[in-house]
């Protein structure tokens, strides 16, 4: 029977964000030094460090040193997130405005399925917003119904890690710690690349008339 240090180890390497609302127990353990010590010890002999996000409050492996081979997994890999950047930022910002909520998503947040459904389809803007969303190959929704492509939309981004279902007789979804190692992803490039994220999926949502 495996571990509760090998199931984590495990975890790490295939490329789980751990945090407190996805895994507590393997958080409450990561956030023990002695712990984290003994998978830093274990990640180092593979090549990986612990790594964390929002101040200490999710984990996750990176590599510890760059030769070639890395780099080519890392450009493959931060070339799949700079793809889909902009139609997960947009999906935020829709949240967000639909919930008519000041505060963006973040891990924690509870997001209920029924509720934002009735205030897209009270407001034609949010729904034409979603339909635009919904298409990008992120999502690949091929509903011409709202409640469909939304569905579709809550499958992928839990199905990638960002949102957690805890009941599955439940439309409630829980956003993760990799939602906010997305924002530091965001920060990073447009900081390093001047492109400016955020803006582009304002201007997006405005083309849209949903400011």
């Amino acid at each position: 029977m495996i571990t509760e240090q090998g199931r984590i180890l495990e975890l790490l390497l295939s490329g789980r964000f751990i945090c407190q609302v996805s895994d507590e127990d393997a958080w409450r353990f990561l956030k023990t030094s002695g712990n984290t010590d003994k998978i830093e010890t274990q990640l180092n002999v593979l090549n990986r460090t612990l790594a964390s996000a929002a101040e200490g409050e999710v984990f996750y492996a990176a590599y510890q040193t760059l030769a070639e081979p890395e780099r080519k997994v890392l450009g493959s890999q931060f070339q799949e997130i700079s793809t889909n950047l902009l139609p997960l930022v947009e999906w935020l910002l829709l949240v967000q405005q639909a919930g008519g909520s000041d505060v963006p998503v973040t891990q924690g947040s509870a997001l209920r399925l029924n509720e934002l459904q009735s205030s897209i389809e009270d407001t034609p803007a949010f729904a034409e917003q979603l339909e635009k969303i919904s298409r990008y190959r992120l999502f690949g929704s091929t509903s011409t119904h709202l409640e469909g492509q939304l569905k579709q939309v809550f499958k992928r981004l839990t199905d990638l890690g960002y949102l957690l279902k805890p009941n599955q007789d439940k439309q409630i979804y829980l956003g993760t710690g990799k939602i906010e190692y997305l924002y530091e992803v965001i920060r990073f490039i447009d900081e390093t690349e001047a492109l400016s994220l955020a803006e582009q999926a304002e201007q997006s949502v405005q083309q849209g008339n949903l400011l």
